[in-house]
């Protein structure tokens, strides 16, 4: 059989325009697609949810690809090994408590498993402004990671949301680009703005980054690293127990909320 180009680029911009314009209105927006973007939007989806990872990147899954200082293992705690198991991800234990796993395996499947379970995934997409009506986030706008690299003048696009997770880790881009556009409105953390990011101390980062997994605005949640640095607690490091569990929390805790319509 012959092969025609013209239909190689038609079935591409077919099925990607029925993907996109079928994920215009959700019930959860996630921006970034790393360790607790992916877990939030398996879970969701798993419970029905209409769900879709928006990453700025050409890849998903943040800092797991690299483990600890580019040795491609990661480190999960026993109260995350659960999601290990659930996801089928191999894991061996070195410690008491402790467990290791290969971090491509680990950032391979729980992408896969993710996107089978329902979750969509956009890649290359850059998230530069949010949507507000009265006083909620009704939404996201954005542009190709492209564009916005070049500087060029482009207008944007929409999506609607119910909620949205900002999942963009260290650099909490949704929370700055919602404060900085909507003054005086502020966040539900001590000061009413980014609390920042501590130093590394795993045990209390850990902990409190699934503590502080929550809804800072209506309509706005934080989950991860942005958790971390919204909210004010100590960075975790190579170990990903936390990051996990951040993710399933947002998911359950959004999932009831939708429940009460």
């Amino acid at each position: 059989m012959g092969l025609d180009e013209i239909i190689i680029s038609r079935a591409i911009i077919e099925r990607f325009m029925e993907k996109f314009l079928d994920n215009l209105e959700l019930d959860v927006a996630i921006v970034g697609g790393g360790v607790s973007g992916l877990v939030a939007g398996w879970r969701l989806a798993q419970k029905g949810r209409k769900a879709a990872i928006f990453e700025r990147k050409l890849s998903v899954g943040g800092g797991m690809w690299g483990g600890g200082m580019m040795f491609n293992e990661i480190v999960v705690q026993e109260e995350a090994k659960h999601l290990l198991d659930e996801l089928g991800i191999t894991s061996r234990p070195y410690d008491r408590g402790y467990y290791t796993a290969d971090a491509i395996e680990s950032t391979t499947t729980l992408a896969s498993q993710a996107m089978k379970a329902g979750v969509k995934i956009f890649n290359l997409i850059h998230v530069e402004d949010v949507m507000v009506r009265e006083n909620r986030i009704d939404g996201l706008v954005i542009l190709w990671t492209a564009v916005n690299m070049a500087g060029l003048h482009v207008d944007p696009l929409t999506i609607r949301a119910k909620h949205v997770i900002d999942c963009t880790g260290h650099d909490v881009e949704v929370i700055k680009i919602f404060l900085r556009k909507n003054q005086p409105a502020s966040l539900k953390t001590e000061t009413g703005g980014i609390m920042g990011e501590r130093s590394m101390w795993a045990e209390v980062g850990e902990a409190k980054t699934v503590e502080y997994t929550s809804e800072v605005y209506p309509g706005l949640w934080v989950a991860g690293m942005t958790a971390t640095g919204t909210l004010g607690t100590f960075r975790m490091g190579p170990i990903f127990g936390g990051m996990m569990l951040s993710g399933e929390k947002a998911a359950n805790l959004i999932d009831e909320r939708l429940k009460k319509g």
